[in-house]
């Protein structure tokens, strides 16, 4: 498989989980009940595992020194704010919840303004 091809599609996937990540805030605005959360908590799962797998193909298949560099300071402040979500969301704390979504939210944001091509 070409690797051009083979990295459009971890950023396409990078982009599509983005977007239904920021869609999952809708979810927090109402209270969850248990099996919402671990709903909410799967989902999340799901998606972290695949954007892991995918930002490590396209960190990995970067050229520039500087631009690995700076993608992975990137992705590793999104985990971060992933992994303390997850741990927000099986407290069930619905407000520390809403404030480690915000976090994650804003780094999600990041890591694709970073993948977009420059203008």
């Amino acid at each position: 498989m070409d690797r051009g091809v083979e990295l459009m599609g971890c950023v396409c996937r990078i982009k599509n989980c983005a977007v239904e990540l920021l869609e999952m805030e809708e979810d927090l605005v109402i209270g969850m009940d248990d099996d919402d959360r671990d709903l909410f908590w799967s989902e999340l799962q799901l998606k972290t595992t695949f954007l892991y797998i995918d930002l490590s193909r396209v960190i990995s298949s970067s050229e520039s020194d500087e631009r690995r560099e700076a993608l992975t300071l990137l992705t590793n402040k999104l985990f971060y704010f992933l992994e303390e979500l997850t741990d927000a969301v099986t407290s069930g704390s619905v407000s520390f919840t809403k404030l480690c979504y915000g976090d994650a939210a804003q780094a999600l944001r990041e890591v694709v303004a970073f993948l977009a091509p420059p203008q």
